[in-house]
């Protein structure tokens, strides 16, 4: 499955008093709504959704992991991008 096509593996809260402004963002290029979790993500999908090279893009689409010092780490990419040229 393509990696623009899948859900967000995190939730993005909104809760009274949050100190950051998460929402979606409706993407002409992927022709969905986008989440974001601040307004600097929010600006980010923007610029991806008017760059030409950009054909579609999602939101925390995959989890990666690590070892690092005897344990596992775990980090969610803000976006993945395709571009047109795959």
């Amino acid at each position: 499955m393509a990696f623009e096509r899948v859900p967000p593996v995190r939730s993005f809260p909104s809760y009274r008093g949050q100190r950051n402004y998460p929402g979606f963002y409706w993407s002409s290029s992927s022709g969905a709504h986008v989440g974001y979790e601040s307004w600097l993500e929010r600006d980010e999908a923007m610029a991806m959704d008017f760059d030409t090279t950009v054909v579609a893009f999602a939101a925390q689409p995959f989890w990666l992991f690590w070892p690092e010092g005897g344990r596992t780490r775990s980090h969610a990419p803000d976006f993945f991008a395709r571009r047109a040229d795959g």
